[in-house]
């Protein structure tokens, strides 16, 4: 009988300490996207009997309209949230003006010509006239748009969680074109020689001709997306919840390359925030907190940190820094190239959007509601302000554009002019 059970336990050891190699088999393996989709049929397109929309006028002003764009969230295609050679300083008390939108806004805004664009979380786009306030036009909208939508030359590119991409005129905010999918869009869509580049929450994402709506291309991914795409060198580059990051070519969605990024043993990481790029390397945090610094070239991770919280939050590029904020209740800056942190500006409250570098000035929101600005170099905070939430704005050469709250506000520089 003991020879029998020792056999018994012998065999039920070998059978456990099998089924704990297949689990680390199986846990060790990444998801596999499923690649580029050749004839998708649960998109459609509606173009509505609209005349087509006038080229834009800046809005009228009697100032000089500021040369600069913000074409997307981050100002650009590489998402960088950073303005270094905009000299404002502080922002000056009292406001130049503000307007309230009638709900939060959880990103940014677009500008240009003169014109602010904003998307709220209640649904509505603005468009505001950036020297007055004034409303210039309001598209209504019951579904919620936690993005910041795209100019596109006439057109603006808004994504929507009711799954829909719309293309609105910028002049009068009637709709263009409409891409409806089977899934919630919280991508910022990238616009880029008339491609706009978006990713949906089923895990594909879209190249889409700004002028039209006509699909370039679809990938599936493999993993849930609610980034927004990155873009340099003919490259898209893309963070999942499946924890990959991936590049594809943009001219045809061909994949460059993919990498897995693991939290431990049994789990792969997971990612909100976009990745941003300075060309060279892309930035990103995982919901776990954990910061990686990627070769965009090749993918190979160069540097990891991690800040032991929650991470959402799109970093911020400078010419030799990275500027991220999590849960743990500070602004860390890193080096870019080997990611030794340099400063950390402790706040006390969970910073959940990504900060903007402006000049030698990072701004960033919490959510306890304030908003705050650090000196770049040394993290040394030198602006409060007792409202804010999630991304606090963009700068021009002239002011800033400040969403918090639900109000759009703008404040001249102490060194700006007047």
């Amino acid at each position: 009988m003991r020879k029998r059970l020792l056999i018994i336990a012998a065999v039920v050891l070998a059978l456990a300490l099998g089924l704990v190699v297949a689990v680390l088999i199986v846990a060790n393996r990444p998801p596999s996207p499923g690649g580029l989709e050749t004839a998708p049929t649960d998109i459609s397109v509606v173009v509505p009997t609209t005349p087509t929309p006038e080229p834009v006028k800046p809005a009228p002003s009697t100032t000089d309209v500021d040369r600069r764009c913000w074409k997307m969230f981050g100002g650009g295609p590489t998402r960088s949230l950073a303005r270094p050679a905009i000299q404002l300083g502080i922002p000056a008390r009292p406001p130049i003006w503000a307007r309230g939108l009638k709900s939060y806004v959880e990103y940014p805004p677009s500008y240009c010509d003169g014109v602010l664009y904003v998307n709220t979380g209640r649904g509505d786009t603005w468009a505001v006239a950036a020297d007055s306030g004034k409303v210039l036009w309001r598209r209504r909208s019951n579904a919620s748009k936690p993005s910041t939508p795209a100019i596109a030359g006439p057109h603006l590119i808004v994504s929507s969680h009711d799954g829909s991409i719309s293309a609105l005129s910028r002049r009068t905010g009637k709709l263009v074109w409409q891409l409806r999918t089977r899934a919630k869009v919280e991508s910022s869509p990238a616009t880029v020689d008339g491609v706009a580049y978006f990713g949906a929450t089923d895990g594909r994402l879209f190249a889409v001709e700004t002028a039209t709506g006509k699909i370039r291309w679809v990938y599936d991914t493999g993993g849930r997306i609610n980034s927004s795409p990155s873009l340099a060198a003919g490259r898209v580059y893309i963070t999942t919840y499946a924890g990959s990051i991936l590049c594809l070519r943009a001219r045809d969605g061909s994949k460059l390359w993919v990498t897995y990024v693991k939290r431990d043993a049994l789990r792969y990481e997971s990612f909100y925030a976009s990745a941003s790029t300075d060309g060279r390397r892309l930035y990103t945090i995982a919901r776990s907190g954990l910061i990686v610094a990627l070769d965009a070239r090749t993918g190979r991770i160069e540097w990891k940190q991690r800040i032991n919280a929650l991470g959402y939050s799109t970093p911020a590029i400078g010419a030799d820094r990275i500027f991220v904020g999590g849960f743990d209740g500070a602004l860390h800056a890193y080096r870019k190239t080997d990611g030794e942190e340099l400063w950390q500006a402790r706040v006390g409250g969970r910073i959940l959007g990504g900060p903007v570098l402006v000049g030698d000035l990072v701004f960033f929101s919490t959510l306890e509601q304030k908003t705050y600005a650090a000196r770049a170099d040394n993290g040394r905070v030198v602006w409060r302000f007792p409202i804010g939430k999630y991304s606090p704005g963009i700068a021009t050469e002239r002011a800033y554009y400040f969403t918090l709250n639900g109000i759009l506000i703008s404040f001249r520089g102490v060194d700006g002019p007047p």
